[in-house]
C-alpha cells in the first residue's frame, strides 16, 4: 500500500510539473508575442522607407488580431520538442508578425483575405508539423560505420571550404558584405556543396560529437565552418559557429522547447534595451543600431514584411505556379526569368533581395491566398516525416544540427530549404544514425 501511494503521490506531482512547463511555454510566448509586436512599431519609427508602417487609430485592431492568433500558442504549450517544433515556433512568429503589419499596410491588395489566407495556412502547417509519427525503420547504421560516416562529412566539409575558396574568398567585414556579394561567381553544384555542407552536415557532426562528449572533434568542426564566411559573404556562416555553439550551451540548462522559444525572443529583447537606451542617450548609436538593424529588422521583421510584399504584388501580377524552382523552370512555362526575390526587389526597389518563407514563395506566389493553406499543408506533412525520421535519437542533436534550418526557412522557399541547403540529407542522417548513441553532455 506504502508502494501504491508513493508511486501515485509521484505521478500526481509530474502531472502537475508537466502543467507548470505547459504554463511556462504558454507565458514565454505570450510575451514573445508582446515584444515582437512592439519591436515592430520600433522598426516603422526607424525604417520607414520600407513600408512598414504605424498608427495610433489601428493599433487596437492590430492587437486584438495578434491576440486571437496567440490561441495557437496552446499548441506549442502542450506539444513535445521535434524539429517541427522548432522550424513552426520561428514561422509561427513570422506570421504573427505579418498579420500585425497586414493592420498598417499601405498596400492595396485584398488584405482580410491574405490575412485569413495566412493565419489558416499556420494552423493546417503545425498540425502535422508538430506531429511525430511512427515510421518503418528500414536501415540503421552500427556505431562503427556511425563513425566513420562523421568522419566521411568532416572530409567533405573540408573539401568543400578549398573548392568555393578556389572560386570566391573575400575578407570583408559584415558592412561590406553587400558590396562584394554580387562579384562571387561559382558553378552551380559548388553552390549547392556548400549550402549543404554549411546548414546540414556539418552542424549535424558538430552536434553528434559535442552531445557525446567528443569536444576536440567538435571545436574541429567549429573552425572548418568559420572558413566558410569568406566563401560564402552570408550573415549565416560568419554567425554559425557561434550560434551552434550556444545552442549546444543552452540546451545543458534549458529544456528544449524553451531553448526553441528563447533562441528567437532574447535576440529580440536585446535589440529592443539596446535601442531604448540609444533612445535616451545612454548608449551611442553605433553600438545599438547595429544589433537592432540585425536582429529585429533583418531576422525577424523582413520575413514577416516579405509577406506584405508578396500579397501587393501576386496580386497585381500572375502567379509562378511553382515555375521559380529550379528543377522545374526549364520544362514550365513561366512569366518571370529572374528569381523571384529579384522581380520583388526591382519592383519595390527596397529590403534586398527578399528570398521569402514557404507561405510567401510555394504559398502567395505560386497558388495565391486561396490555395495557400494546401500548399502549407504539404509543407508540413514533409516537417512530419522529418519528425518521425528522427525518432529515437537525442532531440538534444536534433535541434542543435538543425539550429541553423528555423532561421533558413524564415528567408528561403521551402523547396530550396530542402534541396539546396541539405535539409533532406540532414532528415535521412538523423534517420539512419544509431538509436543507442549516448548524450555525455547532458
Amino acid at each position: 500500500m506504502g508502494l501504491l501511494v508513493y508511486t501515485e503521490q509521484h505521478q500526481a506531482a509530474g502531472v502537475t510539473s508537466w502543467r507548470r512547463s505547459d504554463q511556462s511555454v504558454a507565458l514565454l510566448i505570450l510575451c514573445h508575442l508582446a515584444l515582437a509586436s512592439i519591436s515592430l512599431i520600433c522598426v516603422a519609427r526607424l525604417y520607414p522607407a520600407y513600408h512598414v508602417i504605424f498608427s495610433s487609430e489601428m493599433l487596437p485592431a492590430a492587437v486584438v488580431t495578434v491576440a486571437a492568433f496567440a490561441v495557437l500558442a496552446v499548441l506549442f504549450a502542450r506539444a513535445h520538442f521535434s524539429f517541427g517544433y522548432f522550424a513552426g515556433y520561428y514561422l509561427f512568429v513570422m506570421i504573427a508578425g505579418y498579420l500585425w503589419l497586414n493592420n498598417f499596410s499601405e498596400f492595396t491588395y485584398n488584405h482580410r483575405l491574405s490575412g485569413f489566407s495566412a493565419a489558416i495556412s499556420m494552423v493546417v502547417f503545425l498540425l502535422p508539423a508538430l506531429h511525430r509519427p511512427t515510421l518503418p525503420r528500414l536501415l540503421t547504421l552500427s556505431p562503427q560505420a556511425f563513425e566513420r560516416l562523421l568522419g566521411c562529412i568532416v572530409v567533405v566539409g573540408a573539401a568543400a571550404a578549398a573548392i568555393g575558396a578556389y572560386y570566391n574568398f573575400r575578407l570583408v567585414s559584415l558592412d561590406s558584405i553587400y558590396t562584394y556579394r554580387e562579384a562571387l561567381t561559382a558553378p552551380t553544384l559548388v553552390n549547392y556543396l556548400v549550402g549543404t555542407t554549411t546548414t546540414a552536415l556539418l552542424p549535424f557532426a558538430f552536434a553528434c560529437y559535442a552531445v557525446r562528449g567528443n569536444l576536440w572533434r567538435a571545436c574541429a568542426v567549429l573552425v572548418l565552418l568559420t572558413l566558410f564566411y569568406p566563401v560564402t559573404l552570408s550573415k549565416q556562416a560568419f554567425f554559425a559557429p557561434a550560434w551552434l555553439l550556444l545552442m549546444l550551451v543552452v540546451t545543458r540548462f534549458v529544456s528544449l522547447r524553451l531553448t526553441a522559444i528563447l533562441s528567437l525572443l532574447l535576440p529580440t529583447a536585446a535589440g529592443l534595451i539596446l535601442v531604448g537606451l540609444y533612445h535616451y542617450g545612454l548608449l551611442p548609436e553605433r553600438f545599438a543600431m547595429p544589433v537592432f538593424q540585425l536582429v529585429n529588422l533583418r531576422m525577424a521583421a523582413i520575413p514577416s514584411l516579405a509577406m506584405d510584399y508578396y500579397n501587393e504584388f501576386f496580386f497585381a501580377h500572375e502567379l509562378t505556379h511553382f515555375c521559380q524552382i529550379g528543377y522545374l523552370k526549364p520544362i514550365m512555362t513561366c512569366a518571370y526569368q529572374e528569381p523571384i526575390a529579384v522581380v520583388i526587389y526591382n519592383w519595390f526597389g527596397i529590403g534586398g533581395y527578399m528570398n521569402a518563407s514557404l507561405f510567401a514563395t510555394e504559398g502567395v506566389a505560386s497558388v495565391g491566398p486561396l490555395l495557400a493553406p494546401i500548399s502549407a499543408f504539404v509543407c508540413g506533412i514533409v516537417i512530419a516525416i522529418a519528425n518521425g525520421m528522427s525518432a529515437g535519437i537525442s532531440q538534444r542533436i536534433v535541434l542543435v544540427s538543425g539550429a541553423l534550418l528555423p532561421q533558413t526557412l524564415l528567408n528561403v522557399p521551402f523547396t530550396t530549404v530542402m534541396l539546396t541547403h541539405g535539409s533532406v540529407l540532414l532528415f535521412l542522417l538523423w534517420y539512419v544514425m544509431p538509436r543507442d548513441i549516448s548524450d555525455q553532455a547532458g
